[in-house]
């Protein structure tokens, strides 16, 4: 299994989860109803959690910057390459996150009648 589908696995069972179709509706009602911004959204946000571990192991270098400082605004930093990454293609999770927010939308929609 390669390292895509394996996060897509790993979305999906996420998706799955009632936490998770819980923040899925909050991120379409919050985009609009607008599910390409949703799912970039939330493909910029799982991308930022898989770079937040790597910037933790990272040490700071005393000659440029180091202190609380910093330590407040890497994670702003990581956020940013998280966005960045998402717009510049991602991991391929967005397409298929919209696919389970629609499901989710229309499932809540038949339980609602």
């Amino acid at each position: 299994m390669s390292t895509i589908e394996s996060t897509i696995q790993f979305a999906q069972q996420q998706l799955s989860d009632g936490v998770a179709n819980k923040k899925a509706t909050d991120l379409i009602s919050e985009s609009g109803g607008d599910y390409d911004a949703a799912s970039d959204d939330f493909e910029a946000m799982f991308i930022t959690q898989m770079l937040k571990p790597l910037f933790d192991t990272l040490e700071v270098n005393p000659m440029f910057g180091g202190g609380k400082g910093e330590e407040v605004f890497q994670g702003f930093l990581v956020e940013e390459y998280g966005k960045s990454l998402s717009k510049a293609g991602g991991i391929g999770i967005a397409d298929h996150v919209k696919q389970e927010m629609i499901k989710i939308q229309e499932a809540a929609m038949q339980n609602a009648k």
